[in-house]
């Protein structure tokens, strides 16, 4: 049985890129849907496994929770105004939506 990924970066502006490419090819008729669904299978766990091996910056998060669930193994956080601070800067915005998964699907071993 193969391991199945979060599809979370499919929402990413590479994962939307993506989709609307195969999207086009599969209008075009150069690719199949079923084509189209491994390649995204194969993209979430690609950015999946290059991010966990290539991303070790880390951020201090302040701002105002806004709004915090917890579904399926999935945490979401809405906070208001946050400041990110990292290494050598600092980043504001008006409000950033937080998912986070566990890096095992439920179920894996």
């Amino acid at each position: 049985m193969s391991t199945q990924f979060y599809e979370l970066y499919r929402h990413s502006s590479i994962g939307m890129a993506l989709t609307d490419s195969l999207d086009e090819l599969i209008q075009s008729g150069h690719i199949n849907p079923q084509l189209a669904l491994r390649v995204l299978a194969t993209f979430d766990k690609s950015i999946s496994e290059a991010l966990a091996q290539h991303v070790r910056n880390k951020a201090n998060v302040k701002g105002h929770l806004h709004t915090y669930r917890f579904c399926d193994d999935v945490w979401t956080f809405i906070v208001e105004n946050p400041n990110f601070k990292f290494e050598q800067e600092s980043v504001t915005a008006e409000k950033v939506k937080i998912v986070a998964c566990n890096a095992k699907r439920p179920g894996e071993q």
